[in-house]
């Protein structure tokens, strides 16, 4: 009789990820300190000053929340709707302007696409940023790196550290969460991976991340290999 197995348990027989999924910003381009002209921008024009504390709470997740963080930094602690669709759309104006900019890239994360690629394994793009701009991004990451992108604004509000842009992906892309590795920089971007099953590859870039369960933290991407990834799964 065959041995019962754990349905809950990854499958350890794969000997490289079933796919890989990526954060975009923070992981594969160095564009938080983008994201800060358009906030602190947009706070100063409320009236207000962007501490620290806050700006770093909002990295990983989506405009909404980060908006509400910038009106309640300004003391509105309910904005209107129309407060919020006018914030939205100046930020996304300016972000534009700025993501028509050459973009930076995260040490080593060019060549860490181009290495999974090689591999032949199905990638995926994985981001809290809205399809307009990452459609902007994509120009620079090359969009036919990824047979699957899962934007801010797809996710019916279920955004990280929700898991469901993460089980999304892996929905479209036909795979077992379990089975899935995930590149990530962000406390919010780790909890959406790790609450949807997935093994995380923690690359830190404005924040910290806590330790804790199925990630494996590196300080860069430089010099990743398919079998680093592979590593996660056992």
């Amino acid at each position: 009789m065959p041995a019962e197995t754990d349905p809950g348990s990854p499958d350890t027989s794969r000997s490289t990820p079933a796919a890989v999924l990526w954060d975009l910003d923070g992981t594969l381009l160095d564009s938080e300190k983008l994201w800060d002209i358009p906030l602190y921008e947009l706070t100063e024009k409320l009236g207000g000053e962007l501490s620290t504390e806050t700006r770093q709470a909002m990295v990983g997740t989506n405009v909404m929340v980060t908006l509400r963080l910038i009106y309640t930094e300004v003391g509105i602690l309910d904005p209107t709707p129309d407060q919020l669709a006018d914030g939205a759309a100046w930020i996304d104006r300016r972000m534009a302007e700025v993501y028509h900019q050459d973009l930076p890239w995260r040490p080593g994360a060019a060549d860490a696409l181009a290495t999974v690629q090689a591999a032949g394994l199905p990638m995926a793009l994985v981001t809290s940023t809205e399809r307009g701009l990452a459609e902007i991004a994509l120009d620079t990451i090359g969009r036919s790196l990824f047979r699957v992108t899962v934007c801010g604004d797809e996710v019916a509000g279920l955004n990280k550290p929700h898991p469901e842009p993460y089980l999304k992906a892996c929905r479209l892309l036909g795979t077992d969460p379990r089975e899935c590795v995930v590149i990530e920089d962000s406390p919010i971007g780790v909890a959406s991976a790790v609450a949807a099953g997935t093994n995380v590859l923690v690359v830190p870039c404005e924040v910290p991340v806590e330790p804790g369960e199925r990630r494996v933290f590196r300080t860069s991407l430089e010099g990743l290999t398919v079998a680093d990834l592979s590593a996660l799964l056992t």
